[in-house]
């Protein structure tokens, strides 16, 4: 297990002997924005992170740092379903966000064959708790030929309250299934029809500060700390790091003229 891991793990062990409480004291939130911040750390190196840790983390800070939630079975239940959409589909390619979207959709909308209904309903509200949270923006691609569903599908228009009380419907209906008691469910799904708006604006951020884009605070934090601590020691590793940064921020060359003056910046960038 990995050093992030095994601290993502010390975090959640916390949560759940705390669980109906918000444990996210001072010391809680330096330990999240601590991890978060590992994350960004070495822009350029490649690192090897569960994506299962990387969402737990990032639960934590949109959940329970941002707002002050106390369900260690809630954070759990999204963890588990975003590692399991976002592994499954792989959603790295960003142009794709309209295919991924639409595939969902069209699955929310088939007639599909489930074991039972609490798996079917159970299924169904977290794609639309999934669709609506994690694509704030993003709208289906109109694809057209193919069958007539494929056609009716493709022409519907994305209508988000209409998904967010569809969610709220079918999470309803699982919590109320005797299989949701027998898999210690029962509460869990209660809460995530009770309180779907909530969970799907916390999805929003995470989608929008880690997922589907970056923390652009913490970049330009990162990108002056490399910038100051070249400036102290020299050493063209951490002005190389601050590129890096300002890469991805696009920061104007005329507003930082000292760290767009060597030209192999205006290669690198571009």
């Amino acid at each position: 297990m990995s050093e992030i891991e095994t601290r993502v793990e010390s975090l959640k062990r916390l949560i759940v002997l705390n669980d109906g409480d918000n444990v996210a004291d001072a010391a809680f939130v330096y330990e999240v924005d601590s991890l978060i911040g590992q994350v960004y750390d070495d822009i350029g190196t490649i690192k090897i992170i569960p994506l299962r840790s990387l969402f737990d983390v990032f639960l934590m800070k949109v959940l329970y740092v941002g707002r002050r939630s106390r369900d260690a079975g809630v954070l759990d239940y999204l963890g588990e379903m975003l590692n399991r959409f976002l592994w499954s589909r792989e959603l790295a390619p960003l142009n794709n966000q309209g295919d991924l979207l639409f595939s969902i959709l069209a699955e929310t909308r088939e007639d599909r064959k489930f074991q039972n209904l609490f798996e079917a309903s159970r299924q169904l509200g977290d794609n639309s708790l999934f669709v609506t949270g994690m694509f704030p923006d993003v709208r289906p691609r109109r694809r057209w030929g193919g069958r007539r569903r494929n056609r009716n599908l493709a022409s519907m228009r994305f209508d988000r309250a209409y998904y967010v009380d569809l969610g709220r419907r079918y999470y309803r209906l699982a919590s109320g299934e005797p299989l949701a008691e027998f898999v210690g469910q029962r509460e869990v799904l209660r809460k995530l029809a009770e309180h779907f708006t909530l969970y799907q604006e916390a999805l929003s951020e995470l989608s929008q500060r880690y997922v589907l884009g970056f923390d652009m605070d913490l970049l330009a934090n990162k990108m002056l700390d490399a910038f100051n601590a070249y400036r102290r020691s020299g050493d063209a590793v951490h002005l190389e790091s601050a590129r890096r940064y300002a890469a991805l921020l696009k920061v104007d060359g005329r507003s930082f003229p000292r760290l767009f003056r060597n030209p192999a910046f205006r290669t690198f960038r571009g």
